[in-house]
């Protein structure tokens, strides 16, 4: 059977089932916005005026970050783990749809929401909090950062999902993972300096770390060193692709 392509009618299709999908709308779009409000309103009344403009703009920088978290992980884990369970993909499968195909409409449909997400959060920001004007070159690396981080993390939960074949499994997982991340990269109110010196350098293998702690002061323009940025996003791409490739070998009997 001619193997199908990825076609605008299986994005339309993932976009149904993102819409379908609880997890992704709260926690991708009411989470942050709600933990924005909170964070702020407490830190405005406990720092000085003169850090307040970084205080803002650090807590900015990591509630965004929920967004792909939410979104590309526990969301596309929950979602994709239940398709697992259920054998779906090996039905696609048999009906001509290859599973490179399935996964490229799933990256363009979270990509979609996560976009629509990132607008929502950007305009109510806009009309609830005092942010600095950033730098076009500013936005423009914290968008295609976003990006990335957002597709890394959805291959992941797809290899988790893959590996576990069970939703149960796959979300206690993701949410374990999920929570461990915001915690690692200074996201749940403790810095990423106050960790014990273990958890900083495993903090530090994550790009997550570097944009809630350092790219404050990166947000109005100005100099930054990103190699040990870059460096993370190896770390943490090569992450993924180690779990992907061990997710199609475990998983290389099913019928293809």
């Amino acid at each position: 059977m001619k193997q199908k392509k990825c076609n605008i009618n299986m994005v339309l299709y993932e976009l149904r089932n993102i819409n379908g999908n609880f997890m992704p709308h709260f926690f991708g779009i009411v989470f942050p916005n709600m933990m924005t409000i909170i964070f702020s309103r407490v830190i405005d009344s406990q720092i000085p005026q003169a850090a307040r403009d970084n205080a803002m703009v650090s807590i900015m920088l990591s509630m965004i970050l929920v967004i792909p978290m939410s979104i590309m992980f526990i969301g596309y884990g929950a979602l994709y783990s239940q398709e697992v369970e259920h054998e779906v993909p090996i039905r696609m499968h048999l009906f001509g749809f290859h599973e490179r195909s399935l996964l490229t409409a799933k990256i363009i449909a979270h990509m979609i929401f996560m976009t629509i997400a990132f607008v929502i959060f950007a305009v109510f920001q806009m009309f609830t909090m005092d942010i600095p004007k950033p730098a076009v070159s500013s936005v423009i690396c914290l968008l295609v950062s976003l990006y990335l981080i957002g597709i890394i993390l959805l291959v992941i939960a797809h290899s988790v999902a893959n590996i576990f074949r069970k939703f149960g499994i796959t979300f206690g997982i993701t949410m374990f993972v999920y929570f461990t991340l915001m915690m690692l990269t200074g996201m749940m109110g403790i810095s990423t300096e106050q960790l014990p010196k273990a958890l900083q350098k495993v903090a530090n293998t994550l790009p997550m770390t570097y944009i809630s702690n350092d790219f404050a002061d990166f947000w109005t323009g100005g100099t930054y060193n990103f190699m040990p940025y870059i460096q993370s996003f190896i770390f943490f791409g090569a992450v993924s692709g180690i779990l992907l490739m061990y997710a199609q070998y475990r998983n290389r009997r099913v019928i293809k």
